[in-house]
């Protein structure tokens, strides 16, 4: 049996057509921890974030939460969140030397990202689509990491209230941000790390400036998979400006752009914080 493994920065709890299963990772405020499972409520974690002034961070899934979500599967595929900026690799791959320690028939590839959210999906849903064409194990691994270097991560956030108390952002950039209302466009690096590239003021000019920097980055129709914290709007007007850029074709049976829109789950929310848009994308 082939199992889908992916820490929960993926966003996803289920994926049509594979056995899949998300690890979760966990949020950590003053005295509350949340585990970012399908039980956790993210409008409250947004809710005492916000209210939450001291420090707080995440913790990647533990040992043990990886071997339990390897068993009952002979061939099994892990997508992480970025290794430059989280330990969630490094504990899958510790946990991949003992599994095969008492599985050695067992194979598992680890695909590290240096992304997250929707990029992430973007590759869960290839391993699914390359599983379905019955391709052998090693070739559905080669074939996936050279369509994970045709995909893309931006991001727009409204605040930098979290990643200033996870210590990845000096507080005084990030007052300076909420007070002048700044939305900070930024894109996920080569080497999988936080990279800005604009400042803009109000969801439009955001907006526009997120579709002009997937142009810019050679998407010319495909896939698309929008992820927001409590912002379908935002989500919902980036989709619309795409589909208009990219009509439908062949006499409006096929639309050029696959877009979806989905809700950020627990740890993305945390990065994100209410109101922040996450957008992966192809360019084949």
């Amino acid at each position: 049996m082939m199992k889908l493994i992916a820490d929960s920065s993926a966003n996803l709890t289920m994926l049509e057509g594979v056995t899949y299963q998300s690890v979760p990772m966990t949020i950590r405020a003053g005295e509350r921890d949340f585990v970012d499972d399908e039980t956790l409520d993210t409008h409250e974690l947004l809710d005492y974030l916000a209210a939450h002034n001291g420090k707080s961070g995440t913790a990647c899934p533990s040992l043990d939460g990886w071997l339990k979500a390897f068993e009952g599967a002979d061939e099994i595929f892990v997508i992480t969140i970025t290794s430059s900026l989280s330990g969630t690799c490094a504990s899958a791959m510790a946990a991949r030397d003992v599994y095969l320690q008492s599985h050695p028939e067992v194979k598992i590839h680890i695909f590290d990202t240096l992304s997250t959210g929707p990029e992430m999906q973007l590759l869960a849903e290839k391993l699914a689509e390359l599983h379905a064409k019955g391709l052998p194990f090693d070739v559905i691994c080669e074939k996936a990491q050279e369509y994970l270097a045709t995909t893309h991560l931006f991001f727009s956030l409204k605040s930098l209230h979290n990643l200033a108390q996870n210590g990845r952002v000096s507080k005084i950039a990030a007052g300076a941000i909420g007070i002048l209302g700044i939305h900070i466009l930024a894109t996920a690096s080569l080497e999988g790390t936080i990279q800005p590239v604009e400042k803009c003021r109000g969801e439009k000019k955001t907006c526009a400036a997120m579709v002009q920097k997937l142009l810019e980055a050679d998407y010319h129709g495909g896939k698309v998979r929008i992820h927001h914290a409590e912002n379908p709007e935002t989500a919902g007007a980036l989709a619309a400006a795409l589909r208009d850029r990219f009509p439908w074709t062949l006499l409006h049976l096929f639309p050029q752009a696959d877009i979806k829109s989905y809700p950020l789950r627990g740890l993305c929310s945390y990065y994100a914080e209410r109101g922040g848009v996450i957008v992966g994308f192809e360019t084949m």
